[in-house]
């Protein structure tokens, strides 16, 4: 894949992400003013995070990461690759059937794991049922990865990205739906889970079938190639699982504290945005990219890849970190507050994403790090850092919550994430030329760095001058719109004048994408 073609694929795949986001950030919005921050709120997020945790352990955190390289090479090598998806596709559906009963039956274990704090209140209660409803949408969303894998291999990032795209178009409908028939809300939430699940599992297996793939699910056998899969897989998923025990910490803390589990779901959603459009595109386009260049033996064509991603990502995350550290308070205000979701809410979802937004450079460059580490089939050295960044994740979070409360949890996943990275980039060191900085990166990322602070100490002065408009219901549109506005003049401006990029080689990418 040509450098032009890469970021074409990253503007492909950011593009869905952003369109998902986007009516994602919608659906968000919605729940916020229909349930607010209360009991209702906080239990369908620990319900519905349970899925969507083991979703990530199980599918696009770990098996994914070792079944696009292995599936890639098959497909270069003409090795049967329809095979061995298939393999693939029934070994993980099966182990999948049995954890979905499990989890089912043993929920309240789940809940009480997840959000402790909970025990003795309605909240248990609640999330306890909605769990038992949705969980078994880890069976379909799961599979979902597997076979969004297989697209984004073959190349179709639009078919793989518009996934997402469908589950948050599904929600708005029911909660619209629930709202006009007088449905119990948070049933109504519950129940569109599975619904979801069952409809992105029969899109995408869809276009995989239109593809050349047409998985049907058959008794699993251990085949060479699984068994090689489970190999590289079993450190990824140990890794992930990992990762989402910093969830569960985070999680953990901010139940012993009425909303705060639903102030810092709401952060989340938000820094989610940039995070997902960038971070997302660029793990779904490069990890296929960089395993084909290192199987090829192309280290000049890898480090071309690699430098390409790190400076897309610089590019459009720091300037958006922040942003959302600088304006985090209009931003909430603005966007949520309206409905159950009021004033007393707005501070500390703020100061959540104010947080957040400073660790979101290092969330997207872990995407760009970790396939230097996956292409080459090496999932060990990533477990090991992972496991340090708990350690790091659970002295924070556990430490500092009783001299900070909830916002500890926030902390604690903004600064265990840099630690990852610092652990992911000082490993990459040794992996030779594919994961040397170029001459290109190392004079462009100080120029965006620079142009991103000028940006935020322009918003900030912009941001005090609205300030008046953000409070009146009928400008504060307007007023935020201008803020945004602001900022996107002013970084792009800047950084087109100190060289940070060139806005020809956006205007370039975009030409050959509609060509």
């Amino acid at each position: 894949m040509k450098p032009i073609r890469l970021v074409k694929g990253f503007l492909t795949v950011g593009g869905w992400t952003l369109a998902s986001r986007g009516v994602g950030f919608v659906r968000d919005v919605m729940m916020a003013a229909y349930l607010g921050t209360g009991p209702v709120a906080e239990a369908f997020l620990i319900a519905f995070s349970l899925p969507n945790m083991f979703r990530r352990f199980f599918a696009e955190g770990a098996f994914n990461m070792a079944f696009v390289p292995l599936f890639a090479k098959k497909l270069e090598a003409g090795d049967d690759p329809h095979g061995f998806a298939r393999d693939a596709f029934s070994a993980l559906g099966a182990i999948l059937v049995v954890f979905s009963l499990i989890g089912t039956i043993a929920m309240p274990w789940l809940v009480w794991a997840m959000a402790s704090g909970f025990v003795g209140d309605a909240r248990f209660d609640l999330a306890v049922e909605y769990g038992r409803i949705s969980f078994v949408y880890i069976l379909f969303i799961s599979l979902v990865a597997l076979l969004s894998g297989v697209l984004t291999t073959l190349g179709r990032f639009t078919e793989a990205s518009f996934v997402p795209v469908l589950l948050n178009l599904i929600f708005i409908a029911a909660m619209f739906l629930a709202d006009y028939l007088g449905w119990d809300m948070g049933l109504t939430l519950a129940w569109t889970v599975p619904v979801t699940g069952v409809a992105q599992f029969a899109f995408a297996w869809w276009w995989a079938h239109k593809a050349g793939f047409t998985l049907i699910p058959r008794r699993p056998r251990m085949t060479p190639e699984l068994k090689r899969l489970a190999m590289i897989a079993a450190p990824a998923v140990l890794a992930g699982g990992v990762v989402q025990i910093n969830l569960l910490v985070g999680r953990q803390v901010a139940s012993f504290t009425e909303g705060a589990v639903a102030w810092l779901t709401y952060a989340d959603r938000l820094y989610q945005l940039p995070l997902g459009v960038v971070g997302i595109a660029i793990g779904t386009v490069l990890l296929p990219d960089l395993s084909r260049r290192l199987r090829a033996g192309d280290e000049a064509g890898g480090q071309s890849s690699y430098n390409r991603g790190t400076e897309f990502a610089l590019a459009l995350t720091v300037p958006s970190a922040v942003a959302l550290v600088v304006i985090a308070y209009p931003l909430i205000s603005v966007l949520f507050e309206r409905g159950a979701f009021d004033a007393t809410d707005t501070a500390p979802t703020a100061l959540a994403l104010a947080i957040y937004g400073i660790g979101l450079p290092a969330f997207v460059l872990q995407k760009v790090l970790q396939p230097l580490y996956y292409a080459r089939e090496d999932t060990r050295r990533p477990f090991y850092f992972a496991v340090i960044s708990m350690i790091v994740n659970l002295c924070i979070a556990v430490g500092l919550v009783p001299l900070i409360g909830f916002s500890a949890a926030a902390w604690a996943t903004t600064l265990s994430a840099w630690v990852m990275v610092a652990q992911l980039w000082h490993g990459a060191r040794r992996m030779g030329l594919a994961a040397q900085l170029d001459a290109r990166l190392r004079n462009r990322a100080p120029r965006i760095f620079a142009a991103s602070l000028a940006m935020g100490a322009i918003l900030w002065g912009a941001a005090h001058v609205l300030d008046p408009y953000f409070a009146a219901s009928g400008l504060r549109y307007l007023a935020l719109f201008a803020l945004v506005m602001v900022g996107i003049i002013s970084y792009f401006g800047i950084g087109t004048l100190i060289g940070a990029f060139r806005l020809a080689d956006f205007k370039a990418n975009m030409r050959r994408k509609k060509g």
